[in-house]
Order: C-alpha cells, then structure tokens, then sequence
C-alpha cells in the first residue's frame, strides 16, 4: 500500500534522533543494571518482598525518570499492603481543554533463569553482542518504562500539545498479575479517562516494520500430582503390582489431550475464530512465510550426512498464527518427584507433578475452564490414586476492539516513516491480563499492544535479547501515535 500523508505535526526524524540519543546517553546504561538485578516474579520468589528486587528495579526506574527533568512529571511508589508494588508516574496535559489520558504500561518484574544459556552469556549478565543486548527482562520488558520516557521527552522536544499522560509499571505480571485488579481498583480516580492505552510487552513478526498486537491468548496454570505411595519402593519388588504415577499421569492428561496431535480435548476450551482475524493472518502469513516456524531453535540431528530438524505441528503459515494464537494448547513447563539422571536408582517413585501451563483462546473465559479443567483431572482417578489439581494462575484472555480510523493512520504512518512498510498486525499466544482489565474498565479506549519480541528474542527461556535498533524504532513510533491522538 502507499505511505499514508502524515496528519500530525511530529517530525519523525527528529524524533526518531531524540530517543535515539536518549537509548545511547543513558537507557542502555538504566538496562545493563536492570538485567543485574535478579528481580525474579513473586511466583518464582516466595521470599520477594524480604530479597527487595522488586522494589530497587522499581526505584531504580524512577530515579532515572526523575533525572530526565520532564516539566509536568510527577512519580510516587505506590504499595498496598501485602501485594507488590508499582510505579505511577503521570504527566500534566498541555493541550487546551483536554480531559482524556493516554495510559502507558510496563511491567519490570522478570522470569526465573533458566537453563540452556550460551556459555558466553547468563540471565544476570548484561551483555551487547552485534546490535542485540543479552539478558533476562531485557525484552520482557524492563525496557518499556524508560521507552515511554523517552517517547513523551520527544514530543516535549517538538513542543507538541499532548493530553495527560499515566505511567502504571507492574511487578507481579510474571505472576499473572494477581496484584494489578487491586492497583486500578485503588487508582481508578487517579487514571482518568483512558482514551489511549499503549502496552510495550509483546511481540513483533520481524524486525522490518510496526506490528500491532490484535490478540492475546488466555491461560490456567496449575500442579497436576499423582501419589500412589507414601515412600519410594524398590521397582523389581513393586513394580507390575504398584501401579506407575507416571502412567496414571499419563492416563489423567489423556483426558484433556489427544497426545498424537496437541488438540485439547474439551469443546468449552476452544471458540470461534472472528473473520476479522482469520483474515489478518492470512495477511500476516503471506508477509512472514516460513519465518511463522523457522524463528524457533530447533533441535535436529545428523541423518545419512543430512541435518534433520524437528517438525512443527503444521508448516502452513496461516494455520501455524491460529494454533499459536486462537487455539488452546496445553504444555508441561515444570516437573516434581523425578530425580536426577544421575541420582536415579531402581526405586519406583511414590509421586509424579506436572506443572501445567494450558492457554486458552481470546474469547474462552479462563475461571470456567480452571474448574471444567480440575473436575476433569480428579474424578474417577485410575486404581483410586490420588489425583489433585491445584490452580496457581489464570487470567481470561482478550481480543483488541475495532481501531479507530484515526489510529490505523497513526501506525501505517509510524511505520513507515521508521521502517518503510506498513504496519502489520498478529495475534500473540501470550497472556496480558491487564489489557481484558482496561477492555472492562474503559470500553472506549483504543489500545496499541506491541513490543519488541520478535524472532529469536525468546523471552522466558535462555538467551533473551532486546533487539537494540528495532527498540530505538519502537520509541519513535509511539511517540508519533502518541501525538496523533485527536
């Protein structure tokens, strides 16, 4: 399509120039500490509150904020009582007669390390290698409150009149969010009238133009366990008359799972997919090709002198964006009662725990499948084995409303000033609660989800980067859809 004739005043290379400068003056310093700092999720850090890191990245932050001297800025630590805190910083209106705000969000709480890291690199070792920066939250998404920063310090640059402009930054997103519905609860007044929500913790189909998130995917999480013994036996006395936890688990999961193709088995788990996005991904599709699957590591072996990779569930791009986006799938992220390779004896073990991890459609509502998907697992156990489910997270997921005419505007214009091509838009099979919260509670608002996950970036497992000239891109672009807010 053709670029769009730009309807605001910005200057997108002067723009693009500011928070440019501002990422190489003092950003990329503020993200080198922040990846130093084990600031683990509550979920992954019972002891959080008592290790402090949520609190120091949070006060890290504004520090930083508050050096940049931005007229019209207020910040404040805000902390309930029992839950983690968050960051709210907020930005006078200089447009004449304007109650609308646009809300800004972030969250700088991060995932546990992990395994697999190169030798080279490591969660909590900042390192830039090319024009990637290595780290963990370095993508996901301890960048995006200095980002909003920079994006609001380049329209003061233009003197561009803006409307009020608020800051939530979170630490428990990582977690699912339990602590947030609290924190708008409390700070409802505080927020305004939303007109605008800009979320920067998503993801990207390349790195060659703005994408725009249209969907996020639902989850449930939870321990499925199975005990059969009160202590571990030997497996030649046993074994053949103690029945294997591990294939009752097997059994129990094959209620929620055809194992030979991932589909979940329960009807109320799946919905239809709205035309509107089925075209989209056709469109998304024809854009990324091969690059839907090949963006993964895949292992792969030798075979008469030939590498042979792992396949995925489909190589038609379409079908590969609706699987990851608009149908349920569940995976095993975590495992308990299984002992080392290298500790492993002859011992039929007493128990088998799974930690599940099922995503769910935009449109399923995730308190209604947790429960279908407890009575699923525990009725009827084979042998009368213990079975139990204990839910541990959910959060319903969201579709994104219709864009305003003015909005599709801003971001092909964005794009293409920065990127020279259009803006794309794909679904992402990830879970943001807070967007299904701020879709309740300001119905009217337009919501720009996106972020700067794009291929290979791998957030949650090892080796997660932050694609540097694609963040710097990021800053600018939102600065422009920030400024052609009607």
């Amino acid at each position: 399509m053709n670029a769009p004739s730009p309807t605001h005043a910005l200057l997108a290379h002067k723009a693009l120039q500011h928070v440019s400068h501002a990422w190489d003056s003092s950003i990329l310093a503020q993200l080198h500490d922040y990846i130093a700092m084990p600031a683990k999720s509550p979920a992954f850090d019972p002891q959080w509150s008592s290790h402090g890191w949520l609190d120091k990245v949070l006060l890290h932050a504004a520090t930083w904020i508050e050096d940049q001297k931005i007229t019209g800025l207020t910040l404040e630590m805000v902390r309930l009582p029992g839950r983690t805190p968050v960051l709210l910083f907020e930005v006078q209106a200089t447009r004449a007669a304007s109650n609308e705000t646009i809300l800004l969000y972030g969250h700088m709480d991060k995932q546990p390390e992990f395994d697999g890291w190169r030798a080279d690199l490591g969660p909590w070792t900042p390192k830039i290698v090319g024009d990637k920066l290595y780290g963990r939250g370095s993508a996901d998404d301890g960048y995006a409150v200095y980002a909003s920063i920079a994006a609001i310090a380049a329209l003061k640059a233009q003197n561009i009149p803006h409307p009020r402009m608020v800051g939530l930054i979170e630490t428990c997103e990582e977690s699912g969010s339990g602590d947030l519905l609290p924190y708008i609860d409390a700070l409802r007044a505080r927020l305004g009238e939303v007109a605008l929500v800009i979320c920067l913790d998503s993801g990207a189909g390349n790195y060659d133009q703005l994408w725009l998130t249209t969907s996020l995917r639902g989850m449930a999480s939870g321990v499925l366990k199975v005990e059969v013994l009160t202590e571990g036996v030997h497996s030649g006395d046993a074994s053949g008359l103690v029945p294997s936890s591990f294939r009752i688990m097997r059994q129990v999961l094959d209620r929620l799972e055809d194992s030979q193709t991932g589909r979940l088995l329960p009807q109320s788990f799946h919905c239809d997919i709205p035309p509107e996005r089925i075209g989209q991904a056709q469109d998304t599709a024809r854009i990324l090709g091969d690059l839907v699957h090949q963006r993964f590591p895949w292992a792969h072996h030798q075979c008469d002198g030939s590498a042979v990779f792992t396949l995925p569930t489909t190589q038609d791009p379409t079908e590969a964006l609706l699987n990851r986006t608009w149908r349920p799938t569940l995976s095993v992220t975590g495992a308990e009662g299984l002992p080392a390779l290298k500790d492993a004896g002859n011992v039929l073990r007493p128990y088998t725990a799974f930690k599940l991890s099922l995503r769910l459609p935009p449109l399923v509502d995730a308190a209604s499948a947790v429960q279908e998907m407890k009575t699923l697992l525990e009725d009827n156990a084979p042998y009368q084995a213990r079975v139990t489910f204990e839910h541990q997270g959910g959060a319903t997921g969201w579709n994104a409303p219709s864009l305003a005419p003015w909005l599709t505007q801003a971001l092909h214009s964005a794009s293409h000033d920065h990127f020279g091509a259009p803006c794309g838009f794909i679904g992402q099979g990830g879970t943001i609660p807070l967007m299904n919260m701020l879709s309740q509670g300001f119905p009217n608002a337009q919501m720009v989800v996106c972020g700067v996950l794009g291929p290979q970036s791998n957030a949650h497992g090892p080796n997660e980067f932050l694609h540097l000239p694609y963040a710097r891109k990021l800053t600018a672009a939102m600065a422009q859809v920030m400024a052609a807010l009607p």
